[in-house]
């Protein structure tokens, strides 16, 4: 967000921007990049080391180096007709940054609200550095990129204008593993949040359900990420750090497998139809239901007691699980 000079003045002229800017900033989804395109959907010396769950190299081993400048290609000006003014826009990394190359949204508004209170869209561009038209007079400008943002007025008097918006912004790309063994693409999703896990504060994601290979754009700072690894209970919480222009890579490991359930009549027999199951905890606090002749549920490692409903009877046995291990768990109808 762009800041500017106090006085009574400034104040007056950035009333309508402010208001903007409440309608503008409010969260209201993610921002999210393929591996090759962008698209829409979403730093501090004291950040926590993510621990165990996550792996990578620099930042107290909690995520890999920053590599990839998240940089992307420029439009052509349009003619200038006597009695306009061009405007010329284009963005950075933050102060000293390198131009951003892609994924920005550009829009321009009305410096007054109209009556309804709404400001008017005047123009909307996409285009990295775009150079656009208008009538002399004063304008508000907004740039979004993923969920960074910033907005300031402009005001358009004689030859072209340019301005420059500074957005320290970086990349967020996550994938995850059991052991060395990479999960799956649509087995594993990430939510994201600002902050520390530590922290009080607000808990709602800003990017929900980002899967393996996307790319969320955050502004720079401190977040942390919850990795859910199927629907059960294999889930890794890791605080991670953003740095503007760089595109992070960040592995969450599970200690977690993939169990099939059976009920049999013998062992190695056919899966028994129209079983409902529970799969609890030593407690007794029930972590999955589901019914089926052979339903796959993802858990964490440790001790669990599957139980199975059929025809009227029940059944059950006591499992471990074993980090990587995958297999089936048969309860015997008897």
């Amino acid at each position: 967000m762009c800041f500017f000079p106090s006085s009574n003045a400034a104040a007056s002229r950035l009333r309508p921007v402010i208001a903007l800017v409440l309608a503008l900033l409010a969260p209201s989804g993610a921002w999210a990049q393929g591996a090759g395109s962008l698209f829409s959907s979403a730093p501090s010396t004291g950040l926590l080391s993510p621990g165990p769950g996550v792996q990578g190299e620099g930042f107290g081993g909690g995520l890999t180096a920053p590599s990839q400048p998240l940089v992307l290609p420029s439009a052509p000006s349009p003619m200038v007709p006597a009695g306009q003014v061009a405007l010329t826009l284009s963005a950075r990394f933050g102060k000293q940054g390198q131009p951003i190359g892609g994924g920005l949204t550009w829009r321009i508004y009305a410096s007054k609200p109209e009556p309804g209170g709404a400001f008017k869209l005047l123009k909307e561009d996409t285009s990295p550095s775009p150079t656009v038209v208008l009538p002399p007079g004063s304008y508000i400008v907004h740039v979004g990129f993923g969920l960074a943002t910033a907005v300031k007025p402009v005001t358009l008097r004689g030859a072209t204008v340019h301005e420059e918006f500074d957005l320290p912004a970086g990349g967020l790309r996550m994938e995850g593993r059991v052991g060395d063994v990479r999960v799956p693409a649509g087995q594993i999703s990430f939510d994201v949040y600002r902050g520390s896990q530590f922290e009080a504060g607000d808990r709602r994601p800003i990017a929900e359900q980002v899967m393996t290979g996307s790319v969320v754009v955050l502004p720079e700072g401190t977040y942390y990420i919850v990795s859910n690894y199927g629907d059960a209970n294999s889930m890794v919480r890791s605080d991670i750090r953003v740095q503007a222009g760089k595109l992070t890579d960040v592995t969450v490991t599970h200690r977690a497998a993939a169990i099939t359930l059976k009920l049999v009549t013998d062992k190695g027999g056919e899966a028994l139809a129209n079983t409902a199951w529970s799969v609890l905890t030593p407690g007794g606090d029930v972590i999955k239901e589901s019914i089926g002749a052979f339903p796959r549920v993802i858990l964490a490692e440790g001790e669990y007691r599957a139980i199975a409903r059929n025809e009227g009877k029940v059944f059950e046995r006591e499992f471990k699980v074993v980090t990587g291990v995958d297999g089936d768990v048969e309860v015997v109808a008897r």
